[in-house]
């Protein structure tokens, strides 16, 4: 009835537990500081969670969160051939209607004994939530099945995600191409280029991950359920003269 697998719900990550506790203190940091990189990062976990680890280990565990700052930096990587990157279609475009952009994001979700990650699709005009997923792993396919589920609901002209592997699949930009969906990608290191799925990401954790602190997958699959539920339908967003993300999208 969940959509989750009987092994996603008994799943427990291999990971030390002060290790799980240095992630998240990372997390917390993160979401607060996104601009961070590395050595900030560093000395913010000493200066407000008293946790001393190297610069290295700090940038393994961003790897291992799916995380980089962001702003902007300079070219010092080549792409991967074999996954084509497209160009950022949004740039002085106005957002005028609900299903014009959609955008995607995967954000990790910390539990008290492991860890999963969350995917979303966010229509940028309304910034409803069309649909999300969990996963204990970074996968495309768990991106692929949060994406066919969102296209039963409805179309976008145009699709924004970052460059990350899961996005720039061919599984993933197939589903794309196949349904006639431009195809949008941050610049690397953009950080205004996906503002709203940030902006998601810090209502979720602060208004609902952190306080509850779940336990398991199915326990964070529930909590998560009723909180899309009230961001759509009942919370009120400034940027949106204080009407709810489902007023603005269903008109």
């Amino acid at each position: 009835m969940l959509t989750l697998s009987r092994a996603s719900i008994y799943y427990i990550p291999k990971v030390a537990p002060e290790e799980l506790t240095i992630l998240q203190a990372l997390d917390h940091v993160y979401t607060k500081y996104p601009f961070y990189g590395s050595r900030r990062l560093k000395f913010t976990l000493q200066d407000d969670f008293q946790i001393f680890i190297c610069r290295e280990q700090v940038q393994r565990l961003m790897r291992l969160l799916g995380i980089q700052a962001i702003y902007p930096k300079h070219r010092t990587t080549t792409k991967n051939q074999e996954n084509k990157v497209y160009p950022y279609l949004l740039r002085n475009m106005a957002i005028v209607r609900p299903n014009q952009v959609w955008s995607t994001d995967i954000t990790y979700i910390p539990l008290d004994h492991g860890f999963c990650y969350l995917v979303v699709i966010l229509d940028w005009f309304s910034r409803y939530v069309i649909t999300w997923e969990l996963s204990e792993t970074l996968e495309t396919s768990f991106c692929s099945r949060n994406l066919k589920s969102a296209l039963t609901r409805a179309q976008p002209q145009i699709h924004n995600s970052d460059q990350g592997s899961q996005f720039t699949s061919m599984e993933y930009t197939g589903i794309l191409e196949a349904n006639k969906i431009q195809i949008s990608m941050d610049g690397r290191g953009r950080c205004l280029d996906n503002i709203f799925t940030e902006r998601l990401w810090r209502s979720v954790k602060y208004e609902d991950i952190y306080l509850k602190r779940y336990r398991t997958i199915a326990e964070t699959f529930e909590g998560l359920e009723k909180y899309f539920s009230f961001y759509n339908e009942r919370r009120r967003h400034q940027g949106l003269g204080y009407k709810t993300p489902q007023e603005m999208y269903l008109g």
